[in-house]
């Protein structure tokens, strides 16, 4: 039995008088923190999603870890304050995951805020964040020509530099870092169940659900509800009937993902033509260019050659290239929405590009339901804590309140490992065409969960060869992620648990020697099956 059908028998065996705790509805980083906090602190908590973890705009953000640095602008010098303290919070809980990163700013005479007024406000950005980071710097046109000579620096005067910090791997898989969490500590977790409907009656949730892989209905019970849907949370509550006192509105971003622009480990910070940042950020061997900033009204969306063409047109006017990028370079996009917390009753006529993405735990004491607005992937370890002392007021027993419920495994279980990974010359194995050692990549994916890997590579050394050239994966990751990573759909992997998808392009990925051979080990007789309904929703590269 796999681990998800264990999971789903685990929830279908709630009843009113067994119910859990707590049950989480949405697994992005909101659910994922919030279901992570209450499981580690000893709640019984179960957490399901209709898509898979991380599927929706948990899946499409920049993958960093930013203070907010926009939001001095609009002088929400609190905010920036608490979005820096997280910010570091991350770093240190996270060191091999979340890094810190310098961002190179080019200034363009005329810009609406002098150069010098910038220097300053890096330097203000510096002590909100308490001094943690490098310390911001000043740059001359020559010094940025020095530091980064891709740079168009005909219309500048100059520029800056200051820190922020970075996802190694990509959002999703740090989403995942979260649920798995939550399953070490027993939380009862499946993705593709959706709900249908939910009553609160007698005390008790009654939650009607259906498995999204095999169409068997199942009912889970709790004594309180978490709404955590990110852009859907309104959708939900009006299917349960909930009255909030918040709403979203919506901002659609997106980037190109296109091969690497620039050896130098930097992002590059522009104000694109309409004065809004834009960024050039390293993914592996890729780069991620955007974003855009545009209302919509619903949640759905998709990139427009509108939305290409203007991150296209600013990304070639502001680099030296040897040709300007075109649709021809894209390896893949992402696109998504930023729901942005706003007063029920309000918000028309607001400049949506003032709204800020501070989050809302909004409480409903009568029914035991939390509905969260907002948020961002920075400020997600006080999401967790946030809901978790929500539901602790509501009478949701906590045994173990003070629990640390988030970071990496302990430095002795690190050391455990790199003292084995040496044994076994791990190192000596790694790929020549990989970016880093395997130790290191081992340590940062998988934490504690790395150690059978060194004993399956140690019975079999061919559990240490790379299965999909450029994907850096090895077979043992592969049979890892199908035991224990809840793999429904081959996007499940090659979008989420890794960045497969993003950095290597879809027709060259369908010829992947390897990608069979781990559809096989994901899916059995059903590969084929699988292989297929992948590249049927993917018809053609984004060359094309």
């Amino acid at each position: 039995m796999s681990l998800r059908t264990t999971n789903i028998a685990r929830l279908a065996a709630s009843s009113p008088s067994e119910p859990f705790d707590v049950l989480v509805v949405g697994a992005g980083i909101n659910g994922a923190v919030s279901a992570a906090c209450l499981a580690g602190r000893g709640a019984r908590v179960a957490l399901v999603d209709r898509g898979d973890f991380a599927g929706f705009t948990s899946q499409e953000s920049s993958n960093l870890a930013w203070g907010g640095i926009k939001y001095m602008e609009s002088f929400e010098l609190g905010l920036v304050r608490k979005l820096c303290v997280s910010r570091n919070h991350l770093i240190r809980s996270y060191p091999s995951t979340v890094r810190e990163i310098r961002f190179l700013a080019v200034h363009q005479r005329g810009f609406r805020h002098g150069l010098w007024k910038l220097v300053l406000g890096t330097f203000l950005y510096w002590l909100l964040g308490s001094f943690f980071t490098k310390r911001p710097r000043r740059h001359s046109v020559e010094s940025l020509a020095s530091t980064e000579p891709i740079l168009e620096l005909s219309t500048s005067d100059g520029g800056f530099e200051y820190s922020d910090a970075y996802l190694h791997d990509n959002d999703a898989r740090f989403v995942w870092s979260f649920i798995r969490s939550a399953m070490d500590n027993g939380c009862a977790v499946a993705n593709y169940v959706e709900v249908t409907d939910a009553k609160y009656e007698g005390g008790i949730w009654r939650v009607e659900a259906r498995d999204v892989e095999t169409g068997e209905a199942l009912t889970v019970h709790a004594r309180s509800f978490v709404n955590a849907c990110g852009p859907f949370v309104d959708a939900l509550n009006a299917k349960v009937g909930a009255k909030t006192r918040h709403r979203h509105v919506f901002s659609k971003g997106i980037h190109l993902i296109v091969p690497r622009l620039t050896k130098q480990m930097r992002v590059l910070t522009f104000f694109a033509d309409d004065g809004r940042p834009f960024f050039v950020i390293p993914m592996g061997p890729c780069s991620s260019i955007g974003t855009t900033d545009t209302p919509v009204d619903e949640p759905y969306t998709e990139p427009t050659d509108d939305d290409r063409r203007f991150v296209l047109d600013n990304v070639n006017k502001r680099l030296r290239l040897k040709k300007p990028l075109d649709m021809s370079d894209v390896v893949a996009e992402r696109c998504g929405v930023r729901p942005l917390a706003v007063a029920a009753g309000g918000s028309e006529g607001t400049d949506w590009m003032q709204l800020s993405r501070k989050h809302v735990v909004e409480v409903d004491a009568e029914r035991r339901q939390v509905s969260i607005f907002g948020g961002k992937l920075t400020d997600c370890l006080n999401v967790g804590d946030e809901v978790a002392d929500a539901l602790r007021d509501l009478d949701i027993a906590q045994p173990n309140p003070r629990a640390r419920w988030y970071g990496e495994a302990p430095d002795e279980v690190r050391d455990e490992f790199l003292q084995k990974a040496a044994a076994l010359g791990l190192d000596e194995m790694t790929s020549p065409r990989s970016s880093e050692a395997l130790t290191t990549r081992l340590w940062r994916r998988y934490g504690a969960e790395a150690l059978p890997m060194l004993d399956a590579i140690r019975e079999d050394r061919s559990m240490a060869e790379v299965i999909i050239e450029g994907a850096e994966y090895l077979r043992c990751e592969i049979a890892h992620a199908a035991r224990r990573e809840m793999i429904v759909e081959l996007d499940d992997f090659l979008r989420r648990r890794s960045k497969i998808a993003l950095v290597i392009g879809r027709d060259e990925l369908e010829d992947a020697p390897g990608l069979r051979e781990a559809c096989i080990i994901f899916f059995g007789d059903r590969a084929d099956a699988k292989m297929k309904a992948y590249f049927d929703a993917h018809p053609s590269s984004a060359k094309s």
